[in-house]
């Protein structure tokens, strides 16, 4: 498990807009376990959590199968959508990157960084600090640049993508979303 602070994270990747930030709090990031499934479901049932993400709960099942999934991207890829847990080591959602599924949409082929939180650690700063510690340890894997898929109606997700200094590349439609999902792309010259 490692930790990063929000002066560790600061420095994975510095903010891009020249406005000043309020400090980051201390995340940790690791591999999911078995029993991380459980955890997720249960944060993530919340509409607000899921509203960009079919609009209601998954199963469990859903994230057993996820988390397995993360595992092995972490034993062959040195990176997973990793469990983010707070400062008291309380399980508060995920974060981390993946390839992008091999789907007949999206940007086949790539390396997607993404988060989700539980409600109740929104607006804290949770997701810059965590996607900043991605960012810093796909870099270190060698991953040259990185997406991120944002419903166009998420405007906290793209507001961390902007934190993050990842610009607006393109646009996918989606069956799915129902909406051209937001495709932005950040060149991390590994």
């Amino acid at each position: 498990m490692s930790t990063v602070s929000a002066e560790s994270a600061e420095s994975a990747e510095p903010a891009r807009s020249g406005a000043p930030e309020k400090p980051l709090p201390v995340v940790r990031l690791r591999v999911p376990t078995e029993e991380d499934a459980y955890v997720w479901h249960r944060v993530f049932d919340d509409p607000d959590v899921m509203e960009f993400h079919g609009g209601r709960p998954a199963e469990v099942s859903v994230y057993e199968e996820l988390t397995a999934r993360q595992r092995k991207h972490d034993a062959e890829r040195g990176f997973c959508l990793w469990t983010l847990l707070d400062e008291d080591d309380t399980v508060i959602g995920f974060t981390g990157a993946q390839p992008w599924p091999l789907d007949d949409w999206g940007p086949v082929g790539e390396i997607e960084i993404g988060w989700r939180l539980a409600r109740t650690h929104w607006g804290r700063g949770y997701a810059t600090a965590a996607a900043r510690a991605t960012l810093a340890r796909v870099r270190a894997a060698g991953v040259p640049r990185v997406v991120a898929m944002v419903h166009p109606g998420n405007v906290r997700s793209v507001a961390v993508t902007e934190r993050l200094g990842m610009t607006l590349s393109t646009t996918y439609p989606s069956a799915k979303l129902g909406v051209d999902a937001l495709c932005f792309r950040l060149e991390l010259g590994a």
